[in-house]
C-alpha cells in the first residue's frame, strides 16, 4: 500500500480476518483508526465508525467489488455532522462472508439490521452507492426500523435486460462456484488493468484510489465475495415496490457514469413518491471519489432539509 495512506493515530491489535488480510493493511488502510470487527451471524463485519457518539446514524453502504476504502474522503466530511457507521458488505474488503446463500438484496438488508441492532445504532439515513444504492432503497422498504431518508449515488436499480438478465447471474454463480475462478481473476489484476476498468466507468482515480481498488481486486476472497454477490443479485422485489417506496429519496447521478446511466435515476425518481434525481456534471460512477466535497454538501443539505 502506498505512503499516502493515512495511517492509524494509535497501534492498533489485528482482528480476526474478514475477507482481505487484515493484518496486511491494518496500519494503512484509510480511516483504519475508526475499524472494528463485531460477529453479527452469520458473518463477521469489519465496520468504521466516526463522528460524534450523539449525533444521528447515518449508515454508508459501498457498491459491488467496492470496501469502506471508497468512502475514504466523504466520511470525514459527513462525519463533522453526523454519526458515520461504514461496514463492508459481506464477502467483500474485511467482512468474512459466514453463509454463502445470504448474499441477495434482502438476505444482506436482514443481516445489516441484524448488525445495527446489534451494535445498538438505529440509522437515521442510509446513503448507498451503486449496488449499496439499491440496498439502501430495500432496507427502507422492509427494514423493520426504516430510515427517515436515503440517498443513492449512481444507484444500480435497473436489472440487466433480456437474456442478460438470467445469463449474467447464472454466470457469475457458475464462476463463484468454480474454486479456481477467484485466485485465477486475482492474479490478473495488474495496475494497468484496474486503471482500465475504473476509467472504463468514467471516473478517474489518483495514484492512491487506484491502489486500494488494487488492493482489493488482487485479492481472492474479495474476489469470490464480489461473484457471489453477483450471482444472486436480482433487483424484481425493489423495482416493484418503487411506487409505494414514500422515504424522502435523493439520486445522485453523474453525466459521466458508463456503468449506470443517469436515466436510471431519473426513472426511478419519478416512479417514487418523495424523490428527486439531480445530475452531477464532470464525474463518473465513483463520483463521492471523485468530487467528495460537492457529494457531501448535496448529502448534508438534502438531509438538513429531511431530519
Amino acid at each position: 500500500m502506498p505512503a499516502g495512506c493515512r495511517r492509524p493515530s494509535r497501534p492498533r491489535s489485528t482482528p480476526e480476518a474478514g475477507g482481505v488480510d487484515w493484518a496486511r493493511y491494518a496500519e494503512t488502510w484509510p480511516n483504519a483508526e475508526h475499524s472494528a470487527f463485531a460477529q453479527a451471524r452469520p458473518h463477521r463485519w469489519h465496520v468504521q465508525a466516526l463522528g460524534p457518539a450523539a449525533a444521528p446514524v447515518l449508515l454508508l453502504l459501498h457498491g459491488a467489488g467496492g470496501a469502506t476504502h471508497s468512502w475514504r474522503d466523504l466520511a470525514p466530511l459527513l462525519a463533522r455532522r453526523w454519526r458515520v457507521v461504514a461496514p463492508d458488505l459481506p464477502g467483500h474488503g474485511f467482512t468474512r462472508l459466514g453463509a454463502l446463500q445470504r448474499s441477495s438484496l434482502d438476505l444482506m438488508a436482514a443481516d445489516l439490521e441484524t448488525l445495527l441492532e446489534k451494535r445498538g445504532e438505529r440509522p437515521a439515513a442510509i446513503v448507498g452507492h451503486s449496488a449499496g444504492g439499491a440496498l439502501a432503497l430495500r432496507m427502507a422498504q422492509i427494514a423493520g426500523s426504516p430510515p427517515a431518508a436515503v440517498v443513492g449515488i449512481n444507484a444500480a436499480l435497473d436489472n440487466f435486460d433480456g437474456a442478460a438478465g438470467f445469463l449474467f447471474p447464472m454466470m457469475a454463480k457458475a464462476l463463484a462456484l468454480n474454486p479456481l475462478v477467484a485466485p485465477t481473476m486475482a492474479r490478473l489484476a495488474q495496475p494497468n488493468t484496474v486503471q482500465r476498468l475504473i476509467e472504463g466507468t468514467g471516473s478517474r482515480l489518483d495514484d492512491l484510489g487506484l491502489a486500494l481498488y488494487r488492493a482489493c481486486v488482487s485479492d481472492a476472497r474479495h474476489v469470490d465475495g464480489t461473484l457471489t454477490m453477483m450471482a444472486q443479485w436480482r433487483l424484481d422485489r425493489l423495482r416493484a415496490a418503487l411506487s409505494r417506496t414514500a422515504v424522502p429519496t435523493l439520486l445522485l447521478a453523474a453525466e459521466g457514469d458508463r456503468a449506470v446511466s443517469p436515466e436510471t435515476s431519473e426513472r426511478a425518481a419519478r416512479k417514487m413518491p418523495r424523490a428527486e434525481a439531480v445530475t452531477l456534471p464532470g464525474v463518473g460512477h465513483l463520483a463521492h471519489e471523485e468530487a467528495p466535497e460537492e457529494v457531501a454538501a448535496r448529502v448534508d443539505a438534502f438531509l438538513k432539509r429531511h431530519l
